[in-house]
């Protein structure tokens, strides 16, 4: 981080000054959200989909612990919390079928296809795997939204949400870091919010090198990177006197 601060908001006296990467970010609380990305079973628990189709969730369980930390201090400080989960009707109708790239990339259809013993168990809405796990569940004040592709902004009703409560700033937490977590800071950078990822507040899919990648995209192109301790630091002293 250099000595550089960008101001964000509309009245900086509300607001605190969270270390990042490349530089730090004066947030007013009030214009700030915590989205929390498909924190479900199917992503983050042994016997979800990730673990069936053979992808290693063994950093699931901290990055729970983290997010839970980052949750309860956004909460304190009068921050937002936006919780989403991904996935589509039990037929997966919201799918779509051949004729959509998402059939044939989304590694959870692709191993239902390969299983067709887990069809129907698979994010479908309704189902364990769908459901948020257990020590992430929302409470009064959150708001939960369904998204059906990689992207949170991708029809779905986030957009109008933030923009309705005057929330500027996105701070990211979730699974997976460089597929739904990049990909919705990606959308958000386009539509002008400034997004702070927490690089260990987030887990990825696939080797750590895409951990890593995607923490170098956000921090050069679409937006900064922070951490669990620096922003239960700032948003925590406005928790004490909220």
């Amino acid at each position: 981080m250099n000595g550089t601060i960008i101001r964000t908001g509309t009245d900086d006296a509300k607001a605190v000054t969270l270390p990042a990467r490349p530089e730090a970010l004066r947030l007013d609380p009030a214009e700030t959200a915590v989205v929390v990305i498909d924190m479900q079973n199917a992503y983050a628990s042994p016997g979800g989909y990730v673990d069936l189709a053979g992808f290693d969730i063994a950093g699931a369980a901290a990055t729970i612990g983290r997010i839970a930390q980052v949750l309860n201090t956004a909460r304190a400080a009068g921050v937002q919390v936006v919780y989403f989960q991904n996935g589509w009707d039990p037929d997966y109708v919201e799918a779509g079928g051949p004729g959509s790239p998402n059939w044939h990339k989304s590694n959870a259809l692709k191993h239902m296809r390969k299983v067709p013993d887990l069809a129907g168990q698979l994010l479908a809405r309704g189902g364990w795997d769908y459901a948020l796990v257990d020590a992430l569940a929302p409470r009064p004040g959150d708001i939960s939204l369904h998204k059906t592709r990689y992207s949170a902004f991708f029809n779905s009703q986030l957009d109008s949400v933030l923009r309705a409560r005057g929330i500027r700033n996105i701070v990211f937490v979730g699974i997976a870091t460089n597929v739904c977590v990049e990909s919705t800071l990606r959308d958000g950078f386009h539509l002008e919010y400034f997004g702070v990822m927490l690089e260990d507040a987030t887990h990825h899919l696939g080797p750590p090198a895409m951990q890593e990648a995607s923490v170098y995209n956000v921090e050069k192109f679409f937006g900064w990177i922070s951490t669990v301790a620096d922003f239960c630091s700032a948003f925590g002293q406005i928790a004490k006197d909220y």
